[in-house]
């Protein structure tokens, strides 16, 4: 028995293979994390360009009907791709000077979440709105779930805010 001990021991045939089995979870673990962090970076910075997008494409036009605001929530749905768009909430508002340093929503509209209601007061950095000016004020909101759930369990929120000018006229109108 001490000799078939004592070969047991000597043998090394199978010391790689034993060494890979205790490496290959912890190794998974780090491609598989790399991977899903890389894809939250990912998406934040497509929220970012979202926010930033969606105010520059409102505030290039002196009025908005319903047709463009289709248009402007469709290209922003194609620029989050190949991510899941319905996770996205955008809200699109003008905000017009109220005549006491801070502004109100003229209107506002939304994809996938709630539109600010019109009248209402928006807290906006001081001196953002000039006397008789606006603003376009983009909202967006990702919430990304991995789809690897059995690795990150918790959806993970993003949100980018912009401010844009509008570079046609003071304020811009909505129409139906």
């Amino acid at each position: 028995m001490l000799k078939t001990l004592r070969k047991f021991r000597a043998e090394k045939g199978g010391l790689a293979a034993v060494e890979f089995a205790l490496i290959l979870p912890a190794m998974l673990a780090l491609v598989f994390g790399a991977i899903e962090v890389t894809n939250v970076l990912i998406v934040k910075s497509d929220t970012t360009n979202l926010a930033s997008t969606a105010a520059d494409l409102i505030a290039q036009e002196s009025t908005v009907n319903n047709a463009d605001m289709t248009n402007v929530f469709n290209s922003l749905t194609a620029l989050i791709y190949p991510y899941n768009s319905a996770s996205a909430k955008i809200v699109i508002t003008s905000i017009v000077d109220d005549g006491h340093g801070g502004g109100k929503v003229a209107w506002s509209d939304a994809k996938n979440g709630t539109a600010r209601s019109v009248g209402s007061s928006v807290t906006v950095p001081a001196g953002l709105i000039t006397t008789g000016g606006s603003v376009v004020y983009a909202e967006v909101t990702y919430t990304y779930t991995s789809p690897a759930a059995y690795l990150v369990k918790i959806p993970v929120t993003m949100t980018n805010n912009f401010y844009s000018h509008p570079r046609r006229v003071a304020q811009i109108s909505r129409v139906p």
